[in-house]
């Protein structure tokens, strides 16, 4: 059976906490038949402390954290793997970190309301980041931009369009945002 078109693609969902990267990251590496890593399983310890006492990450806590990511990325590529990583990558630096795993990665940027993302965050248990870090996250979200291989997707939209609307961009590598 032929693998469907961007099953070999290395992808990003990305956003802020409480957008769903997860849920959608799951449900589309099972749709492309990749695999999938939950870039929060890569925090060092002291990170996911810190989050959990309601303390913002700096840069240089994210930096070994990235490093991380890149190096799953650049794993999967050199194995000729796909691969779908749901990772908050909220800066085109921390993006272009990502990219050092591979040039080639698709984002795939969650995007909604705030009202939407609270209510989501608020709901949810046994998560060590708290609603309160929302405005941080929000207020460090860089959009993409027209030079980034990505999409924007609407969060409010159901987990099953989100995930055929990142299987139509998985299967185009030509960079554009819509």
């Amino acid at each position: 059976m032929t693998p469907p078109p961007g099953a070999e693609r290395r992808i990003v969902v990305l956003g802020v906490s409480g957008s769903g990267k997860t849920t959608v990251g799951e449900a589309l590496a099972a749709r492309l038949g990749s695999g999938f890593v939950d870039a929060d399983d890569l925090h060092p310890p002291a990170n996911v402390a810190k989050m959990a006492a309601g303390v913002p990450l700096t840069d240089e806590d994210r930096e070994p954290w990235l490093r991380a990511v890149a190096g799953v990325l650049a794993e999967a590529r050199a194995e000729g793997r796909g691969l779908v990583v749901a990772c908050s990558a909220l800066r085109r630096r921390y993006r272009d970190q990502l990219r050092v795993g591979d040039p080639e990665l698709l984002c795939l940027l969650l995007d909604g309301s705030r009202e939407l993302l609270e209510s989501r965050l608020r709901a949810r248990r046994g998560h060590f980041m708290p609603a309160d870090l929302l405005d941080s996250q929000l207020a460090t979200l860089e959009p993409l931009v027209a030079d980034e291989r990505g999409t924007v997707l609407d969060l409010a939209l159901p987990v099953a369009d989100l995930v055929e609307a990142a299987a139509r961009a998985a299967g185009d590598a030509r960079p554009r945002l819509s």
